[in-house]
């Protein structure tokens, strides 16, 4: 069988190439060959020694998520589908900007949080991705860029663990990625270039400041219990008031002095003015930022996104707080590429669509 090498952290490496009777600069240059330079032809391994790399072409391989479909909008959003083995695809997005690179990364095939907005939700939930399935996406995004050649060069500078599923109900396999996206010897992001986007999984979110802690977002979108348990059901079993204790005693251990709430727009059900100030009252202890995201529509969610005027009103209550809020540009929604709007193909094992579709008929 096969030994992928993208399933390797750090330590596993050092104990394969130790295994093999190699020296602990071995595993350094593995890494930096596969993660660095994305290389996954051993031939092309110059300076390693040519009976190791015959070793590892009979043994092992270098085996990103296999690309089902690579597709870019109109703003330069660019979306791979990647197929994840029996049945299932996941979706991750590449957003250019003038100053940085930023690459969004799936971490489950599906969701079993069920947030009642989101089209991967909706999707249901099959499996935790392996760590070669995480960093896979950074790989394979990275060889992708390098491949297009001329003016177009250009690496992944961020990367935001917002893809499909819920990051932290992965922890194992998330926190080691991260922990390559952070190595040196890999791809040596820095924490603050890092971003984990949770819904709220308390006693993850303290796992995480120990373990690995990078930039923290949290999916707010509902100022008060009763409007979150409907929009964020995990908010039942960790409502607000622990969220926001969580949040604190994040920072304490965080790149950032600040945690992001982030708050999408739904026209009639969380952006009025009462929502706003009851938003105020809720986040005002926590150092934070807020950021709004227009809501991006997929078939038959029953929601419709907030009116630019709505959006500015909510804005303008929140600022006169005091608190900083940015507005997110919607980018890649011409290819279903946008928040809130990455599906892929889940072969559902909660049967979450069939009680849908009984209830509603």
């Amino acid at each position: 069988m096969t030994v992928n090498l993208l399933e390797f952290e750090k330590q596993k490496f050092a104990q394969f190439c130790a295994e093999l009777g190699e020296k602990p600069f071995r595993a350094r240059q593995l890494m930096h060959w596969i993660h660095q330079s994305g290389v996954d032809d051993f031939d092309a391994m110059t300076d390693i020694a040519k009976p190791l790399r015959e070793r590892l072409k009979a043994d092992c391989g270098v085996i990103p998520p296999r690309v089902i479909s690579d597709t870019t909008a109109a703003d330069g959003t660019r979306k791979w589908l990647l197929d994840v083995n029996a049945g299932n695809a996941i979706e991750t997005v590449f957003i250019p900007e003038r100053t940085r690179s930023t690459l969004c990364v799936s971490s489950q095939a599906g969701c079993a949080l069920e947030c009642s907005f989101c089209s991967t939700g909706r999707q249901g939930f099959n499996r935790n991705l392996s760590l070669s399935e995480i960093i896979g996406q950074l790989w394979l995004a990275n060889r992708s860029l390098a491949a297009a050649g001329g003016d177009d060069v250009r690496r992944v500078t961020n990367v935001v663990m917002m893809g499909m599923g819920e990051p932290l109900a992965n922890f194992d396999n998330v926190v080691a990625a991260m922990h390559l996206m952070l190595d040196d010897d890999a791809y040596g992001l820095s924490r603050r270039r890092v971003t984990l986007s949770t819904s709220g999984l308390v006693p993850q979110m303290d796992r995480l400041g120990d373990a690995c802690p990078v930039a923290l977002a949290v999916s707010l979108h509902a100022p008060n219990d009763q409007l979150r348990d409907e929009l964020v059901p995990i908010n039942k079993k960790y409502p607000l008031k622990q969220l926001m204790a969580a949040c604190l005693r994040y920072i304490e251990k965080a790149p950032r002095d600040f945690v992001t709430f982030e708050y999408v727009m739904l026209d009639g059900v969380n952006d009025s003015y009462e929502h706003a100030r009851q938003l105020v009252r809720l986040v005002s202890p926590v150092p934070c930022k807020i950021n709004l995201i227009p809501f991006n529509p997929f078939p038959d969610s029953g929601y419709t996104r907030s009116g630019a005027e709505a959006v500015a009103r909510f804005r303008d209550v929140l600022m006169a707080a005091s608190l900083t809020v940015t507005v997110r540009r919607t980018r890649g929604d011409d290819i279903d590429a946008a928040c809130g709007q990455l599906a892929g193909r889940v072969q559902d094992r909660t049967r979450r669509r069939e009680r849908r579709t009984a209830t509603v008929s």
